[in-house]
């Protein structure tokens, strides 16, 4: 492909982003949404946030697409902390210093 064909192809899904987000917010955002609404837009992180991490923690790249012992081990340890001091910035580090030094110590 072309420079101009790739940069085309990016400004017009930019855009297209853009005016799916824009018809949701910029209609809804000059009112209040209903209370049904926000209390089903609570859930979001709790969905989006899980099917971010678990690609990356079950079958992860750096392991050659299979099951890593180490990241499964630190997500298990993230997993209890969070749940534990119901901390969210917490489980991130416990997680990213547990997958860290198992990392180091496992090589």
């Amino acid at each position: 492909m072309s420079d101009a064909t790739i940069w085309a192809i990016i400004l017009i899904l930019g855009m297209g982003t853009f005016l799916i987000r824009f018809s949701f917010l910029g209609t809804v955002g000059r009112g209040s949404l209903p209370p049904w609404a926000l209390r089903l837009l609570r859930f979001t992180p709790v969905a989006v946030f899980p099917a971010l991490i678990a690609p990356a923690t079950v079958w992860p790249e750096a392991a050659g697409g299979g099951v890593d012992p180490l990241r499964l081990s630190a997500a298990a340890l993230a997993l209890v902390v969070g749940r534990w001091l119901r901390n969210t910035m917490a489980a991130m580090g416990a997680g990213l210093g547990a997958l860290a030094l198992l990392l180091w110590l496992g090589g």
